[in-house]
């Protein structure tokens, strides 16, 4: 028996939601010759059967293609597939109860066979787990994709967020980003003509200035990992500039000013897994993100290309963080750490002191791209002082040094990541050129210590 929809907002919200459903809804009406990932709203079909539409109960997450069951159909039209090679075929999806599948065909409902994702209990009709199914051979360019709904069971058994395609075969596909030579060579030639600015006798003598940033929002988006797929990631708490989403791009964060850090002309994005105590989130007090160098020579440090993104860190990484492992979240203030968590994973500060983590990111740069497949490959650590080799550009050595407000308790923390080694952190370069420019040659090429309005 079919379920009858239950409004999950009053009708103000309801009606919010469809606004902002349509807003970041992508409706795919024309090709692109080798794109990466195209992501399809499910609720931008051009035909269906059996569909209806509800808001996501999570934030960012749009509109979703309700209360399905054996039969139902939806139609996408100019679908781009990209080129020949492996196709990866992904869709957002929650089930309370049943199982099935969804079949992927082009043409009609009855064509070729694209991808079956197979569908199972998900624990809620808004629970949300993204299930993917690889396609080994499959036409290429724009197509018309049905979504045709298969169970055994009775009644309704999946909604859907979302589709996504991920293809490869060219080097963005494969997730290498070119780094645009002519703007470079452009920004690169701004830089290296600014004459840097006389450094007062009293300076501290240390490569280093900050962004001293405030915690802006939360949402389970990462536009780095997982770019135009909202609530695909696991939570995280951003910081910088506040329109950061999952459909952020260098664009669209130099165009949004906005931003929960000083100086205001860093229009950056920084991003780390959320905190959780005791089920609640713990939302930071503040993150300072230093840019510094650990080169011999700190006169060798270029700015980042505007665009630049990399992350520090790994989700993947789950393992006991006894007292002293490296990277360790740690005490600040009088009377520091007190004791450890039950679980010895993280320390019990002192009431008078607070947790806190430093995160610390490559410094040395390949030169050629923007970003990597693994958001890691096209930057490397200083190797005895210098940069060489693969990575011959000296970057600003970044590090994000991270406050809460909690003292914490034996019952310990966890991260929406994970355990505490699962710490990591993302950074979308969006600085004005000229003020990071004059940044990194009077503070870190001249090797003085600036605060974060870039004076001594």
């Amino acid at each position: 028996m079919r379920r009858f929809p239950v409004p999950l907002y009053t009708l103000l919200a309801s009606a919010l939601a469809v606004v902002l459903a349509a807003a970041l809804s992508l409706t795919v009406s024309a090709p692109q010759a080798h794109a990466a990932t195209v992501t399809v709203q499910a609720e931008s079909y051009a035909a269906q059967s059996g569909v209806a539409l509800e808001a996501t109960a999570d934030t960012g997450g749009g509109q979703n293609a309700a209360y399905l069951a054996d039969g139902d159909w939806m139609r996408f039209d100019n679908v781009d597939l990209g080129g020949a090679g492996r196709l990866t075929v992904s869709a957002r999806a929650a089930s309370a109860v049943g199982s099935g599948t969804v079949e992927l065909r082009t043409t009609s409902l009855t064509g070729p066979l694209l991808a079956v994702i197979s569908v199972a209990p998900t624990g809620g009709w808004q629970s949300w787990s993204t299930l993917t199914a690889e396609v080994t051979a499959h036409p290429t360019g724009a197509q018309t994709v049905f979504a045709v709904l298969r169970s055994t069971a009775p009644g309704d058994f999946v909604n859907i967020n979302w589709f996504s395609f991920a293809g490869e075969g060219d080097s963005a596909a494969a997730g290498w980003v070119p780094v645009d030579q002519a703007k470079w060579n452009a920004q690169l030639a701004q830089f290296r003509a600014m004459t840097p600015a006389a450094v007062p006798a009293t300076t501290v003598r240390v490569p280093e200035f900050n962004a001293t940033c405030t915690y802006s929002h939360s949402k389970p988006d990462d536009p780095i990992v997982l770019p135009g797929l909202p609530g695909a990631s696991h939570m995280h708490s951003f910081f910088g500039n506040k329109s950061t989403d999952a459909f952020s791009t260098a664009e669209s964060l130099q165009a949004n000013t906005p931003t929960s850090c000083t100086p205001a002309v860093d229009l950056s994005a920084y991003w780390i897994p959320t905190l959780y105590e005791r089920d609640a989130a713990v939302e930071p007090e503040g993150m300072i993100v230093y840019y510094g160098s650990r080169l011999t020579d700190p006169a060798a440090t270029v700015p980042f290309p505007q665009g630049f993104r990399m992350i520090a860190g790994s989700a993947k990484t789950q393992t006991p963080t006894p007292a002293g492992s490296p990277g360790q979240f740690w005490c600040a203030g009088q009377g520091g750490e007190t004791g450890r968590s039950a679980d010895g994973n993280w320390p019990v500060c002192a009431p008078t002191a607070h947790l806190t983590h430093q995160l610390v990111f490559p410094d040395c740069w390949d030169g050629k791209n923007l970003d990597s497949p693994d958001h890691k490959s096209h930057v490397a650590f200083t190797y005895d002082g210098k940069c060489s080799g693969a990575y011959p550009v000296a970057i600003p050595n970044l590090s994000f040094v991270t406050s809460y407000p909690t003292s914490g308790s034996a019952d310990g923390f966890r991260l929406a990541s994970g355990m505490a080694s699962s710490i990591h952190g993302d950074f979308f370069n969006a600085w004005d050129n000229a003020a990071l420019g004059h940044r990194v040659k009077d503070c870190i090429n001249q090797k003085a210590k600036c605060s974060s309005a870039g004076t001594f």
